[in-house]
């Protein structure tokens, strides 16, 4: 122990240990270590410390020990210890396909605020909407939005690359895969026949791009203010990638989906009901500042593997660095441009109002007529991160089906990357939990529990 530490002790308290029955109390003392200049950790001794009344544990970024000290002569008293370097933390929660999704605010705490603002607007001038609901870009995120794209066509082009060096097993069943250059033996396999091959995977190596990064698609707007997508229409309409339709929302250019661009704020006339302001007056945009360039995918006949293990490092970088950049700058456009996804299923749709398709065959979906549950989605909706095992060491031992809850776990991009040679980002650290010991035989994982 450090000299930065100390123990304090005071009082007699009983304990009551044991299983089952056995309640023979146990006088022992308090003790708890502290660090001396802790800002967190505020001490009130009393004399005649009688119990501990509460003991539970909180995670908000960090790791939260509290427990309150009740005396007889005054009132309770709360002690918190915090660590803000967690050894590890739970894997994303699993929601079965019969429960909805939560919403990411709650709907009081939506409703206070809807209240909050109509309080604070009372009483003063109508200020003009500003962009993008008035129809206009945000001009701050055009830039943002030509790198999501090019980030993500990087991105693309680097796990083709990687593909060819870095082994990726996909069950010939189910939709699971694992990167590694044997499956790993865990019995979760959903797919046909699974009661016979008691969950067992049957491993292939005929993995893709779409199955590492996949692919979540939603419908083109050619005007995100216009009216809402019918039924009829779900198949005259293109689908594209959803993050291809934020980024054109956004500002990108694309010649293949044309989009249109408002030059002049909306007039708005009720609350659903617009027109567009006269631009005959504005000169030609054709004759405006030249666009930024965007990139193209690479076709699969003209996918070069890294020749060396420092070519396939430095491609693994980018390629971490390329996931990282595309979600960041997806989460900062997603806070101007609104992105919905149903609350049953994993449908997307980019605009201020769900599509009216009913295509949902989630659970109970006749009960909705096929109607989607919209709600505001979240940046795992737009792009969900599929996770994988993470192997502790490619060349060592395969994994054993014993020492499960011993391995972490990272997105499928994240785990490619890291067997390619590059370094571990911290964000990741905890689901992977690179700070847990594995044993090396079953025996010692017994002794261990």
């Amino acid at each position: 122990m450090n000299s930065s530490s100390h123990y304090f002790s005071h009082g007699t308290i009983a304990l009551f240990c044991g299983k089952g029955m056995d309640f023979r109390p146990k006088v022992g003392t308090l003790q708890a270590s502290f660090n001396g200049k802790s800002e967190f950790l505020n001490l009130h001794v009393y004399p005649a410390l009688t119990s501990i009344d509460s003991f539970r544990f909180q995670e908000h970024g960090c790791n939260v020990l509290k427990f309150s000290l009740k005396s007889r002569t005054s009132q309770s008293q709360a002690l918190v210890v915090r660590s803000d370097h967690p050894q590890n933390s739970d894997f994303p929660k699993y929601y079965s396909k019969k429960e909805k999704k939560p919403f990411p605010v709650p709907i009081v705490d939506l409703r206070r605020a809807a209240r909050e603002r109509l309080k604070s607007r009372k009483g003063k001038p109508k200020t003009p909407v500003p962009p993008p609901k008035n129809g206009l870009l945000v001009k701050a995120l055009i830039p943002v939005a030509y790198d999501v794209f090019n980030e993500r066509i990087t991105l693309i082009n680097n796990l083709k690359k990687l593909l060819k060096v870095v082994p990726v097993q996909a069950c010939r069943f189910c939709n699971e895969i694992h990167v590694g250059p044997v499956g790993h033996p865990f019995k979760s396999c959903k797919g046909a026949n699974a009661n016979i091959r008691k969950g067992v995977h049957e491993w292939i190596t005929n993995a893709t791009v779409d199955d590492v990064f996949l692919p979540v698609e939603a419908f083109h707007l050619y005007d995100r203010l216009g009216r809402r997508i019918p039924h009829e229409e779900r198949f005259s309409i293109p689908r594209i990638p959803a993050i291809v339709e934020l980024c054109i929302q956004a500002g990108v250019d694309v010649p293949e989906y044309p989009t249109k661009r408002r030059r002049k704020p909306i007039i708005r006339i009720s609350k659903s009901e617009f027109v567009d302001a006269d631009e005959s007056e504005l000169p030609d945009p054709d004759t405006e500042g030249p666009k930024r360039p965007v990139l193209t995918e690479i076709p699969d006949s003209e996918i070069v593997a890294p020749s060396d293990e420092e070519e396939t490092t430095l491609l693994a970088e980018e390629t971490l660095r390329a996931w990282d950049q595309m979600r960041r700058g997806a989460k900062r456009l997603m806070k101007m441009y609104l992105v919905r996804v149903c609350g049953y299923c994993p449908e997307v749709h980019v605009g201020p109002s769900g599509h009216k398709a009913q295509n949902c065959g989630a659970f109970k979906h006749q009960q909705r007529n096929g109607q989607h549950g919209w709600q505001a989605a979240v940046l795992n909706d737009l792009i969900p991160p599929r996770y994988v095992w993470h192997v502790p060491d490619v060349n060592g031992p395969p994994m054993e089906r014993e020492l499960r809850n011993y391995y972490g776990q990272a997105p499928a991009v994240v785990e490619m990357c890291i067997q390619a040679g590059a370094a571990v980002p911290e964000e990741y650290r905890p689901t992977m939990r690179l700070d847990v010991g594995i044993p090396s035989t079953i025996k010692e994982a017994e002794m261990v529990v």
